[in-house]
């Protein structure tokens, strides 16, 4: 994932922003932990968000407990007393989606991107192997996901839903096999996290390619809304508006489907929050990215 998936913060009371921010920094340290403190720099809004639904599906955070900050000591932060096994699995997302990302970007970036890439992989690898061991499951989701999403945007293209797919079904595999071992693929905590997954999963792709339209454009990578309406060097910027346009059209469509699911979702705690960032967060991260809107409610912790 790609730090999209953060809360409003302006709409958040005091106290679920207090308990976002212990769910952060309780992430933080579990990576830390289990991975190492390299892996602290995998932290991401997306993988928070992972860690919070999983947390809202069981018993949630049923007590904190203050201490100092991992990365700065003179900090004080707050942290989950309980919840080892949610945040187990989100740090061990955190390095396989990392992993893969930083594959993507030594084979799209530049020289110095790749320099960067090769630079970094050997620790991700390290720390991909340790997760992979822990959730091999886990692990298989991401990398067969990663590896159709590669041939998938390096053969004929075949329009903008299809190159949205792999990452949709990786997020709906994951949110499936967080319903646990003990749910049937038809119940409805199943249904409705499969659902939740795959609409996020395609929000998040779309979101990216979006944002890094302008970028593609001028260096030539992969970009499915370049390939789908011909843009080049020399289209206009009201071109390039109109796309942008489309994309706001396709991603509201997106969100509105995700909503749809996580009305469903039976949260046991955490609810306001999860919502505040489906309902909120989303959308004006999305208005930000593609209309420029000064960065208010959805900046960094």
């Amino acid at each position: 994932m790609f730090g999209y998936v953060r809360p409003q913060k302006s709409e958040l009371l005091v106290r679920e922003y207090e308990e976002y921010r212990a769910v952060y920094c309780s992430l933080c340290r579990r990576l830390g932990k289990s991975y190492g403190a390299a892996a602290r720099l995998t932290l991401s809004y997306d993988c928070t968000f992972y860690a919070m639904l999983l947390l809202a599906l069981d018993l949630g955070c049923t007590g904190y407990r203050t201490g100092r900050c991992v990365v700065n000591p003179l900090k004080k932060c707050t942290f989950c007393v309980h919840g080892e096994e949610q945040f187990t699995a989100a740090s061990a997302l955190s390095v396989l989606m990392t992993y893969q990302k930083i594959r993507d970007d030594i084979q799209d970036s530049g020289a110095f991107g790749k320099l960067r890439g090769y630079l970094l992989l050997p620790i991700a690898a390290c720390a991909r192997r340790k997760a992979a061991r822990d959730f091999p499951r886990l692990e298989q989701i991401v990398s067969d996901a990663m590896e159709q999403q590669r041939k998938v945007e390096s053969g004929p293209f075949s329009g903008i839903d299809r190159c949205a797919e792999p990452t949709a079904f990786m997020l709906q595999g994951v949110f499936e096999w967080s319903a646990g071992s003990d749910e049937s693929s038809d119940s409805p905590k199943f249904r409705v996290l499969r659902q939740l997954g795959y609409f996020l999963g395609r929000w998040v792709y779309l979101m990216d390619a979006a944002d890094d339209m302008e970028k593609d454009l001028e260096s030539g990578a992969f970009n499915p809304f370049v390939r789908q309406f011909h843009l080049n060097g020399s289209s206009s910027r009201e071109e390039i508006d109109k796309v942008k346009a489309y994309a706001n059209q396709t991603l509201n469509a997106t969100l509105s489907r995700m909503l749809a699911a996580f009305y469903l979702l039976d949260t046991k705690h955490f609810g306001p929050i999860l919502l505040n960032i489906v309902s909120k967060g989303l959308p004006e991260i999305q208005k930000e990215i593609l209309f420029k809107k000064e960065k208010m409610n959805v900046g960094s912790l």
